[in-house]
């Protein structure tokens, strides 16, 4: 009883504090000016990507279909945390009204869900257009792909929705300091007065359902994949095939090596500079690098490419 009246009479935190991704005054120009560059170019492949796929009929297929939506996702995910991350840069540590770093973290949570279950999407169409190519008209027809897309959106919508609430319920008595470039959840969690243990329940159990739900399917897909790739009698091909299988695993690998250590921990963390490390692989480092490696790198985009741009 005594406690409750003791938080009832606490000063609910209003804003918090990003200390943003580095504090040293003699750096944090130069690291403005890269992150601008990387943001910048993010958004210049991506929607290059996706004008290419909406205006040629010979990208109108079920992977450059994926591949448009995560171009899509990319951008809006990227918009979310790279703002505060460059503000950081340039004006040091600044405030951040509490609405606004719960409405962060909501768009964060659905759109890091959301590439969770497009990348699986994707590692699907690729195992049944190399393993089961007879089926593949039938198995990824566009009312499929249309489905599986927007499952994908729905069901980081969901997972996002509750994990949210759950963390905007609890109390924040202060301090009111974040450790990281912009509102995530493990700082957050280490802020609450309250007891979390059943926001960290919810938090841990989500992201062992989505992390490693399509983590699994991905890597079911592509050990098919590699099964398949083995028995092909041409050497070229088998080489062809790895190289592509090679490069998306590395992009998925990144990807969910990083926000596997940070999310699937049943405790919060209290290394916050590994924590921002690991935070710009997967909100900077996989937005940049997954356009190159799915399409850029593909020839019938490159042919797109050059016909667009009227190379010989």
């Amino acid at each position: 009883m005594t406690r409750s009246l003791e938080l009832a009479n606490m000063t609910r935190v209003q804003q918090f504090i990003l200390l943003g991704l580095s504090t040293r005054l003699d750096i944090r120009d130069s690291l403005f000016a890269v992150f601008l560059t990387l943001y910048l170019l993010t958004l210049v492949e991506n929607t290059l990507i996706i004008y290419l796929i909406c205006s040629h009929k010979e990208l109108h297929k079920p992977m450059y279909f994926f591949l448009g939506n995560l171009s899509c996702l990319e951008m809006c995910y990227v918009s979310v945390t790279m703002p505060t991350l460059l503000v950081g840069l340039w004006t040091g540590p600044y405030h951040i009204p509490f609405t606004l770093c719960m409405t962060q973290l909501f768009f964060f949570i659905v759109l890091i869900c959301t590439e969770c279950t497009l990348l699986a999407s994707m590692a699907y169409d690729r195992y049944v257009a190399i393993c089961r190519p007879l089926h593949y008209p039938l198995l990824m027809r566009p009312q499929v792909c249309l489905g599986l897309a927007l499952s994908s959106w729905l069901g980081g919508l969901i997972v996002s929705v509750a994990k949210t609430t759950c963390i905007a319920s609890l109390s924040y008595c202060g301090p009111n300091v974040l450790n990281q470039f912009f509102c995530d959840v493990s700082p957050l969690l280490n802020l609450s007065c309250t007891h979390v243990a059943l926001t960290e329940l919810v938090d841990f159990i989500s992201a062992i359902v989505i992390f490693c739900g399509t983590l699994l399917v991905s890597l079911a897909s592509y050990s098919a994949i590699g099964m398949a790739v083995l028995r092909m009698p041409s050497a070229a091909a088998r080489r062809k095939a790895f190289s592509t299988c090679a490069s998306h695993l590395v992009v998925v690998g990144i990807f969910y090596s990083a926000a596997l250590f940070i999310y699937c921990r049943p405790s919060r963390i209290k290394s916050m500079d590994l924590n921002k490390v690991l935070s710009v692989i997967y909100t900077v480092v996989t937005p940049l690098c997954n356009p190159i490696i799915y399409c850029l790198r593909n020839k019938e985009v490159h042919t797109v490419l050059k016909k667009t741009l009227h190379w010989p």
